[in-house]
């Protein structure tokens, strides 16, 4: 098995994170208030800003900013459990290994998340690009009209342009894949 380390720095960098529900089962949409809830959850218990996010049917793109970056697996794992405990039983797995039920797993997430530290500005409007391209990349959906993102909050503060994400915009973000 793999030895997975997490790698933490001092500075203030933030981080993008990405975590998929288990056999990437397409529960998110529907159970949206209770992933709201459970971002809400995380929030009270640790400090941490959501700098940009995307939650698709199956899985969760989002930049995280924290002063504490060694909390990040707290955090999601905060995220998750709490995601997992209030979701009703027809979307939990029953298909768990014996070590998984040791280990507390409850069926709905895939175990481990990815993260990416932000290294520069570049890197950080890649990977906002990135994620509010998302819906598009997995649905044919306009960034515009996904209604479960931050990309119309962005459109407001004048980040992007309303019909952000023409041909050439696609082009660029492709070469991207963090998934």
């Amino acid at each position: 098995m793999s030895n997975y380390k997490r790698y933490f720095k001092t500075s203030h960098n933030p981080v993008f994170i990405t975590f998929v529900t288990l056999d990437r089962k397409n529960i998110l949409e529907q159970n949206i208030d209770i992933l709201r809830e459970s971002f809400k959850y995380a929030k009270n218990k640790f400090e941490f800003d959501i700098i940009a996010i995307s939650v698709l049917k199956n899985h969760c793109h989002l930049i995280l900013l924290t002063d504490k970056i060694e909390e990040i697996p707290k955090i999601i794992r905060t995220i998750k459990f709490n995601f997992s405990i209030n979701i009703s039983s027809e979307y939990i797995s029953n298909d768990l290994s014996l070590s998984a039920i040791k280990r507390g797993e409850k069926g709905v997430w895939q175990r481990r998340y990815y993260d990416h530290i932000i290294r520069d500005e570049d890197d950080l409007f890649k990977h906002i690009d990135y994620i509010h391209y998302n819906s598009w990349k997995h649905y044919k959906i306009a960034p515009k009209d996904w209604k479960f993102s931050s990309f119309n909050k962005y459109v407001k503060d004048g980040f992007y342009e309303r019909d952000w994400c023409n041909f050439d915009d696609k082009y660029n973000i492709k070469q991207l894949d963090y998934e």
